[in-house]
């Protein structure tokens, strides 16, 4: 099994940064992708950026420009540097990671809160 934990969030002012970092523990020779989903009060699961082990990564169109994810995975970890934070990224972030076991994102960290006042 592949255990997953984030670190970092929190609260910031709008226009501010954060950096969330995230570890894959466990069986972590076969993950190929990793990524941070969000999910606000009310809202469903977003997938917000994600990151292939050969570096292609890909953004949801409200963080691009401002949110940079990056990745070890030498080291199973993934990273997500968020600039020019607004109020409407508050949300509980979640990382997440994708094995060769047929799973999709199978794997995934309880959350870290980030909040982000005006």
């Amino acid at each position: 099994q592949v255990q997953i934990q984030e670190s970092g969030g929190g609260l910031a002012q709008a226009g501010g940064s954060l950096r969330l970092s995230c570890a894959a523990s466990g069986r972590t020779f076969n993950l190929f992708r990793m990524g941070w989903f969000r999910q606000a009060p009310g809202e469903e699961r977003e997938l917000v950026a994600s990151i292939s082990i050969g570096g292609t990564t890909s953004y949801r169109d409200s963080v691009k420009g401002r949110f940079t994810i990056s990745s070890d995975f030498a080291k199973s970890a993934v990273y997500l540097q968020m600039t020019s934070l607004k109020p409407d990224d508050t949300a509980i972030y979640y990382c997440a990671a994708a094995a060769t076991d047929g799973r999709g994102w199978g794997y995934w960290g309880q959350g870290t809160q980030v909040t982000v006042s005006s």
